[in-house]
């Protein structure tokens, strides 16, 4: 296998494992006033903001790089309308624009978008402590103490904030979250729950979903879930779909061949092959924009994403990974790379794609210069959703179509309601991708601070802007990028107020936060529509 296969993300993920396993030395504690779990976008604002107000600020991370997922492929800023965006997480784009010459940057390449957090956490003065894996947290009275880490590392602090993707400091300290879609009588909601139509990123052609044709009995065919439909608007444990968000070019000096996995099987790609062969049937020609979403950036790269019934989204393969074991996550994520070197194999070498299609796949490759540890791999899996937090205030689909008013907002939130398929079944013979939801047309709105503190009964002294507490479609809407760092730093600011005040973050007095939130440049108010 070539050497960008041997320098694989779960090979590199393995060393990270290895890296945060304890190999005897002595364990070291390390104290500061503020502990930041997870260095996402979300977790450096936090940091950084914390760090310059002249707080002790540590930041841990499980991997080797800060960022998530906007150092991480994520190179098409989702946010719906910028100038909702203001404090640090503006002053990210414009510096990104300051590299490329301009204003601002939404559009990234993702190791530009590396350094430029690397910067404001060195000018900042944040020491960032990599590989380090969550073992125990010790808590008293509902407050954290401590956290320990695989390698023995104990981090000590009055405040912590819980900055990752999956929310595992946030269940250690046995705070409520919630793992699926809600149905959507629990909120009040027309959006969560299984859905009775999904027209967007759907099979457009009929075509048969059995291993032997027109034998049920047979079984599926790979990449199809043996589940029943389900009742539209009723709950269950589905996430919306995860993928990786590929930085491709067709450079030649800058590109490397998307090697296959190591055990590349066509024939697990026979769903896909069916579903060409039923494009192409009528005389219609195909195209590789059918299967793939290319998003130019800066220097001829590229954000790949999901597009169409077959893509990069890897449908039913994030089972388990929310409240997985380390062991179990490495498994799935080695699943998704393998999903997606077979997919875009097979479009570019199977003899049941059409010539011009496998020539278009053949013409692009992974960067050189992007992700160099994982030979051009994303060494950010896209977790467009994990746990979510239940607290004494539940974001949910009222907040986004109504705007409505909140007494303690944080900031802005300002995309469309947005759900990835979060299944793919099989209802009256055909094959069908549920779950995809794409709702906008409403302005900005508030997130309330109520939404990122836990039950006081549960933990008092830590927060929570990534895995916020929200239901499965309002979070659809708040999960962008932006949105997340801007929660960062104003959870951050919150945890500011509650050691100045000596008190619980449940109990800081609002109209300081809100002081101290105008100051940063936050902006925490639309002007509402006059039929609202």
């Amino acid at each position: 296998m070539k050497l960008s296969r041997a320098r694989s993300l779960f090979a590199f993920m393995a060393a990270v494992w290895l890296c945060a396993s304890p190999r005897g030395r002595a364990a070291q504690t390390v104290q500061c006033d503020l502990c930041v779990f997870g260095a996402t976008s979300a977790g450096v604002a936090a940091a950084v903001e914390a760090a310059r107000e002249g707080r002790k600020v540590v930041l841990t991370e499980f991997g080797a790089h800060v960022g998530g997922m906007t150092a991480g492929g994520l190179s098409q800023t989702d946010i719906g309308n910028k100038s909702a965006i203001g404090g640090l997480a503006r002053e990210f784009y414009q510096r990104m624009g300051r590299h490329y010459g301009a204003d601002e940057a939404w559009k990234l390449e993702p190791s530009v978008a590396e350094a430029v957090f690397n910067d404001l956490l060195a000018q900042a003065g944040v020491r960032v402590y990599f590989h380090q894996r969550l073992a125990s947290v010790a808590t008293n009275h509902a407050r954290l103490q401590s956290l320990t880490m695989a390698d023995g590392t104990i981090f000590q602090a009055p405040l912590f904030i819980d900055a990752s993707y999956e929310g595992d400091l946030m269940a250690k300290a046995g705070v409520s979250y919630m793992v699926g879609r809600e149905a959507n009588a629990v909120y009040r909601e027309t959006l969560d729950g299984i859905r009775a139509l999904t027209p967007k990123h759907q099979f457009t052609v009929p075509f048969d979903p059995y291993l032997r044709p027109g034998d049920p009995s047979s079984g599926l065919l790979p990449f199809i879930q043996d589940q029943p439909p389900g009742q539209a608007g009723q709950g269950d444990s589905s996430v919306q779909v995860y993928n990786f968000r590929l930085c491709l070019t067709q450079n030649p000096t800058n590109k490397l061949p998307i090697d296959p996995p190591v055990h590349y099987d066509p024939a697990r790609y026979e769903l896909l092959a069916r579903y060409i062969e039923a494009l192409v049937a009528p005389g219609q020609p195909v195209s590789l924009r059918q299967f793939i979403d290319i998003q130019p950036m800066p220097r001829g790269k590229t954000d790949i994403n999901n597009n169409g019934g077959f893509s990069t989204d890897f449908i039913g393969g994030n089972a388990g990974y929310a409240e997985g074991s380390d062991t179990e996550r490495a498994r799935i994520l080695r699943a998704h790379e393998d999903y997606t070197r077979g997919f875009l194999h097979f479009l570019a070498t199977s003899p049941r794609v059409p010539p011009a299609l496998r020539a278009e796949m053949q013409s692009w490759g992974l960067c050189k210069d992007e992700f160099t540890d994982t030979g051009g791999w994303p060494h950010q899996l896209y977790i467009r959703e994990a746990r979510r937090m239940v607290s004494d205030y539940v974001m949910t689909e009222n907040n986004c179509r109504y705007s409505i008013v909140l007494p303690d907002p944080i900031g802005l939130a300002a995309y469309t309601m947005d759900s990835h398929n979060c299944r793919r079944i099989v209802r009256d013979g055909r094959v069908e991708n549920e779950g995809d939801v794409q709702v906008g047309g409403f302005p900005p709105y508030q997130i309330s601070y109520r939404s990122i503190v836990p039950r006081e009964s549960q933990c008092k002294n830590l927060l929570v802007p990534v895995c916020l507490s929200a239901s499965h479609i309002a979070y659809g809407s708040i999960r962008m990028e932006p949105v997340f760092m801007v929660l960062g730093q104003s959870a951050a600011i919150a945890a500011g107020l509650a050691l100045d005040e000596q008190v619980a973050v449940q109990n800081i007095h609002y109209d300081e936060l809100r002081r101290r939130l105008l100051a940063a440049r936050q902006i925490l108010a639309w002007p509402v529509r006059p039929d609202h």
